[in-house]
Formats: structure tokens, C-alpha cells, sequence
């Protein structure tokens, strides 16, 4: 019997749980509706692809050729001698052969270049985080911009419920004779007011959830509830943002090019070789047709550049310095923007204190702004008035309280805190 009940809840509890959409979940959806997010699997086939070219760097390269010549004058030995023939080169020669080329060692170049390209894709991951990173900010402030609506939509639902019922008890002292028709008028109209108002956080609702699906790619999230269970902000110093990482990856792989350019002055090893069959082959005074090989080794070595490879190389150190000067500016400019959030965080915790006490009062007013209607000491315009002014303190307060969610996760979002 329990089984079969824990059967039956069981997808109840699954249904519940999914008309609940949190801040986490919205982030971690639109991360991956993020188009440019494909980049990441383009980048890495094409390192991978670079990779593969580098390592035939010590692949033998072969060349395949052909030739036919003809040349109007060539060698002769012009020395009588009894008994012997001068030899004679041909003047039409033929030949097909095969060039082989294997490097033996590159100067380094060639793991350099990999290592070269590990970096280069690390900057670019580095650089594609720093997008989907902004993109947090942007899906905070629509989901936020939902709740505040929310709120607002719900305090002004109960306003009118308020108003509906102390329509029906004016209505009935109308009927007896007790209050003026203009009484209930005057709360219809309210009524009404409060109903434009409702037409108006509607569309606003519509479209912010409209936005929210688009960035998330779950078309379904205005039918479920939005909440906010995040960690409250930690003031600290440390700015872990995807940023520094991307500027500490540049300069990982200016260092890498640079590396690369040091090894471009190193002594290049190879071995050749070459393989054919021609007229004449090796021997220029063989007539006829003959096959011939030729290997050897060798060794090359730019022994000066004109310091053009130290030059290159200080071009990359100042790159590096600029990039840098960049971080440095990045993490200033955070502090700054750190500095000035907490003091919006404490700002609007004490604007929360004064909104909780001024809805205290302002109930209270309200409370005695009804009863004095019922007793014909104020009129219906005087408690409409004292309603609306209970009804502001009640969506400054709703609307502080949210803003002051906001406020922290914009904290943890400039600190880049998780």
C-alpha cells in the first residue's frame, strides 16, 4: 500500500517541481541556448587539424618529377688518344625521379607551434566565457524585472479584493439610505484604475517572460513560478572573473609565439635523397638509359637575421604589457563597480526598514480611514486616498525587496562569485 502511494505522489511532486524555474537554472539554460557556444566545438577540430599538419612536420616528404631536355652544346673531350673514343655527353637528356626530404630535427619548431596551439585555443575558450559570462547579467535582470512585476500585480490584487469588499458593504448602506450613491462610485473607479494599472504590469510581465524564453530557450517559463534562492552577497575583494582568465591567456600565448620565434634561429637537421632513371644517370658519358640513387644529409642555419627575430620578439613583449595594463584597468574598474554596489546594498537594506515601518502605519490608516467610512465620518474619496497611499507603501516595499536580491546577485555577478 505505501508503495502504491509513493506511486501516486510521486508525479504530483514531479509536477510541483517543475513549475518552479530558479536564477540558477535560467543561467545554466541560457548558456547552452547561447548560439556562439557552438564556437567552442569549431575551435577544438581546428586545433585538433592544426595538431595533425604539425606532427607530419617529420613525415618524409616526397616529390615526384619528370624531365626532357635538349641543349645545343654540352661537354666534349677533344684529346686524340690511338685505340680509344672520346666519349660524348648527349645533348638530349631524359629523366623521372623521386625527391625525398626527412627532417631529422626542426630546431624545436614543431612542438613549439603545438604547444602554440593549446594556447591559442585556450584563449579562445577564455574569450568565449568572458561572452557567456555578460550574457549572466543580462538573464539576472529580465528574471528580476519578472518578479518585480509579480510582486507589484499581486499587492495590487489584493488591493482590489480589499476594495471589492468594502464595495459590497457601501453598497449596501446605499441601499439603505445610510451613504450617498457618489461612495460607491468612487470605489468603482478605483476598481478601475487599479484594473488599467493591471493591463499595464501585464504586458510588461508578458514581455519580460517572453525575453526570459528567448535567452533560455524554454518557451513554457510563464507558466511557472520564479524564485530566487541564491546565497546572500559576501563583500569581498577577490574578482574571479572569467576576464582575468582570458587576459592571463594571452599572455600564455604571446609567450608561446614568442617561443616559437626563438626557436626559428635554431639549426635545422635533414636527410635527402633522390632516386630516378634517366639519360644519362649519374654518368654524363653513359648513353644509354640507367637508374641512380643519391643520398646525403644537411644542415641549414640562418646565422643572421639582423636581429629581425629580436625585434619581433620585444613587439611581443610590449603586447604583453599592454595586455597587462588592460588586466590591471579591468580589475580597478571592478573595485570601483564593487565599491559602489555595496554601498547600493546597504542603501536600500535601510530603505527596507523604513518601508516595513511605513506599511505598518500606513495599514493601520487604512484600517481607520474604513472604519470611519462605515460611520459616515469620512467620505469614500478620503479612504480611497488612504488606500492608495497604503497601496504605494506596499509596492515600494515589495519592490525594494527585490531590488535588494538584485542588488546582491549584481554584487556576485560583478565579483564573479558562483
Amino acid at each position: 500500500m505505501r508503495k502504491i502511494l509513493l506511486i501516486l505522489i510521486l508525479p504530483i511532486q514531479l509536477v510541483f517541481g517543475q513549475n518552479e524555474t530558479s536564477l540558477d537554472s535560467c543561467y545554466n539554460w541560457a548558456r547552452h541556448n547561447y548560439p556562439n557556444l557552438k564556437k567552442s566545438g569549431s575551435w577544438s577540430n581546428i586545433t585538433s587539424l592544426n595538431k595533425e599538419n604539425l606532427k607530419t612536420n617529420y613525415y618524409p616528404k616526397v616529390t615526384l618529377s619528370g624531365q626532357a631536355s635538349y641543349q645545343s652544346d654540352v661537354i666534349e673531350v677533344d684529346i686524340p688518344m690511338p685505340g680509344v673514343t672520346n666519349p660524348t655527353v648527349p645533348k638530349d637528356q631524359y629523366k623521372i625521379y623521386a625527391d625525398l626530404r626527412q627532417t631529422i630535427w626542426d630546431g624545436g619548431i614543431s612542438e613549439a607551434s603545438l604547444q602554440l596551439e593549446e594556447a591559442l585555443l585556450k584563449s579562445n575558450l577564455s574569450e568565449l566565457e568572458v561572452e557567456l559570462y555578460q550574457l549572466n547579467e543580462q538573464v539576472a535582470q529580465t528574471f528580476f524585472t519578472a518578479l518585480i512585476v509579480k510582486e507589484q500585480l499581486n499587492v495590487l490584487t489584493e488591493q482590489k479584493k480589499v476594495l471589492a469588499e468594502k464595495l459590497k458593504l457601501v453598497e449596501s448602506a446605499i441601499k439603505n439610505g445610510v451613504l450617498e450613491k457618489s461612495s460607491g462610485l468612487v470605489i468603482k473607479a478605483e476598481i478601475l484604475n487599479i484594473e488599467q494599472r493591471e493591463l499595464g504590469l501585464d504586458a510588461v510581465r508578458n514581455a519580460t517572460y517572453k525575453m526570459l524564453s528567448i535567452l533560455t530557450g524554454k518557451p513554457d517559463l510563464q507558466n511557472t513560478k520564479l524564485i530566487y534562492n541564491k546565497p546572500q552577497a559576501n563583500f569581498t575583494e577577490i574578482i574571479n572573473r572569467p576576464e582575468i582568465q582570458f587576459f592571463n591567456s594571452k599572455t600564455d600565448e604571446l609567450e608561446m609565439s614568442k617561443n616559437v620565434l626563438s626557436k626559428t634561429r635554431n639549426p635545422k637537421f635533414f636527410g635527402f635523397g633522390q632516386a630516378g632513371y634517366g639519360k644519362p644517370g649519374l654518368n654524363v658519358l653513359n648513353e644509354s638509359f640507367d637508374t641512380y640513387l643519391l643520398i646525403g644529409a644537411g644542415i641549414s642555419w640562418n646565422a643572421f637575421d639582423w636581429k629581425n627575430t629580436t625585434r619581433k620578439k620585444q613587439i611581443i613583449e610590449y603586447n604583453q604589457e599592454i595586455i597587462q595594463f588592460q588586466k590591471e584597468t579591468f580589475t580597478q574598474n571592478i573595485q570601483l563597480l564593487l565599491a559602489q554596489q555595496k554601498e547600493q546594498i546597504l542603501k536600500i537594506e535601510k530603505m527596507l526598514d523604513k518601508d516595513h515601518e511605513m506599511v505598518s502605519l500606513r495599514t493601520e490608516i487604512t484600517k481607520a480611514a474604513a472604519s470611519k467610512l462605515e460611520n459616515e465620518v469620512i467620505t469614500a474619496s478620503d479612504y480611497i486616498q488612504e488606500m492608495q497611499n497604503e497601496t504605494i507603501a506596499k509596492l515600494s516595499y515589495e519592490l525594494h525587496k527585490i531590488q535588494l536580491s538584485n542588488a546582491k546577485e549584481k554584487y556576485n555577478i560583478i565579483s564573479g562569485r558562483e
